[in-house]
């Protein structure tokens, strides 16, 4: 299979180069800079093209995987709680994080598009409008009923993550245990429709991810024309954020339970999990490092072969800790740089998005930025913010996801020791 020369971190951080050299020969005191704001467009009309495509990529690989999974009632209880459980220590790391030391508001004032009609003002305004229709309910009667779409299109149409992960859960499901019970015919056409559309759309979305250097030149092109280069002066503050997210979860939270519940030292949970974590950082995919996070854990930490095939394989969608905490937090620091002062409520339902839709679309090529768009409409965002934001992060999301793919491994490999105990 012929490669591209360059790897997409490089492509992008070509990208970003141009794009500022763009902006600042069109910038505002130019007679183009009409240019910039044309860029800007096409910019956006990337990131929507991602946007649209995830949401029937989730489904998909949603019922794709039901289909294709073997697994006991029990078992999968067990297996479900425990990545429940050690994800929900992670949002509540990430929640800590975000709502005692507020760095997104050192980016106040760093997202606006330049377009008049997207004021500071009229910004926020557009927000809060979103996050009061989508903010979740504390009855649990609303709760339940405002999961039910109003039709079938309705949550493709609306690009409604929760919608369509239901949609996929029941009609999977139902299929599948028609299918089990002898009620039907085992249909092999419809799991090869099923495995050829989600194989398809990924393959559109490969060819959309080609198109990111090109649409993150237009977007940098545009933010540096309107506010200079300072508009990444502060990028260190969003990076610093993450990484201590994930220091306390990986380094902290993961270390101590292997210890406490699975009765594996600190020295040997990290220090003989250490080859499949940069192997997974490397490689940038904890699908592709399953191979030897299945050895690790046999053969040099003395898991049982079935607790690390249930977490490793089987769990795979769920033990996504660093996706999960990533589009979370990426969410709530733009909501603080726009001046948006979210509720709890509101605040949970966006960890509650991050981890359905992690969830997903596990294992895939680039998910995290694939995802990141629907995150962050799920957050009230514009469009128009979603793609400058994405087009700001971009540039060091290379970095990024590869530590993202390094803490799903060390999920991995807890999760399968928690099991072993439990």
């Amino acid at each position: 299979m012929k490669k591209n020369f360059l790897p997409l971190y490089a492509q992008i951080l070509i990208a970003v180069s141009l794009g500022c050299a763009a902006g600042i020969l069109f910038g505002k005191d130019s007679a183009h800079y009409w240019a910039n704001e044309s860029l800007g467009e096409i910019g956006f009309a990337v990131i929507r093209f991602l946007k649209i495509l995830a949401i029937p990529l989730i489904f998909f690989a949603i019922v794709d995987t039901i289909l294709k999974t073997e697994i006991t009632g029990r078992a999968a209880l067990k297996v479900v709680s425990i990545c429940l459980f050690n994800v929900s220590v992670a949002m509540c790391i990430g929640l800590l994080i975000l709502n005692i030391f507020e760095p997104g508001k050192s980016w106040q004032g760093k997202l606006s598009t330049g377009k008049k009609e997207n004021t500071a003002a009229m910004q926020v305004a557009a927000i809060e409008n979103t996050a009061q229709n989508q903010k979740p309910s504390l009855d649990p009667v609303q709760v339940v009923a405002k999961l039910v779409p109003e039709s079938i299109v309705d949550p493709f149409l609306k690009n409604n993550t929760i919608g369509v992960i239901i949609l996929a859960l029941l009609f999977g499901f139902a299929y599948k245990n028609l299918r089990k019970g002898g009620e039907i015919e085992p249909a092999q056409n419809v799991e090869h429709l099923i495995e050829t559309l989600f194989k398809t759309t990924l393959k559109a979305i490969s060819y959309i991810i080609k198109l990111i250097p090109f649409g993150v030149f237009c977007l940098v092109g545009q933010a540096v024309g309107k506010s200079g280069l300072g508009v990444f002066a502060t990028l260190w503050i969003y990076l610093a954020t993450i990484l201590a997210g994930f220091a306390l979860h990986a380094l902290v939270y993961y270390p101590l339970v292997a210890w406490l519940v699975g009765k594996k030292s600190p020295r040997v949970y990290l220090g003989y999990g250490l080859d499949a974590i940069v192997t997974g950082f490397s490689a940038n995919s904890s699908l592709a490092t399953i191979p030897l996070t299945l050895k690790t854990l046999t053969e040099r930490m003395g898991v049982s072969d079935s607790s690390a095939r249930m977490s490793a394989c089987f769990a795979t969608n769920l033990n996504n800790d660093g996706i999960t905490l990533y589009e979370a937090m990426t969410a709530l620091f733009l909501t603080q740089a726009l001046g948006f002062e979210l509720s709890i409520a509101s605040q949970i339902f966006i960890v509650l998005v991050s981890i359905f839709v992690s969830m997903g679309i596990a294992g895939i090529p680039e998910a995290g930025l694939i995802i990141l768009p629907l995150v962050l409409a799920a957050s009230g965002l514009n469009d128009q913010t979603v793609a400058l934001a994405i087009a700001l992060i971009v540039p060091i999301d290379w970095f990024i996801a590869r530590l993202r793919s390094a803490v799903n491994v060390m999920s991995d490999m807890v999760v399968a020791i928690m099991l072993d105990k439990v």
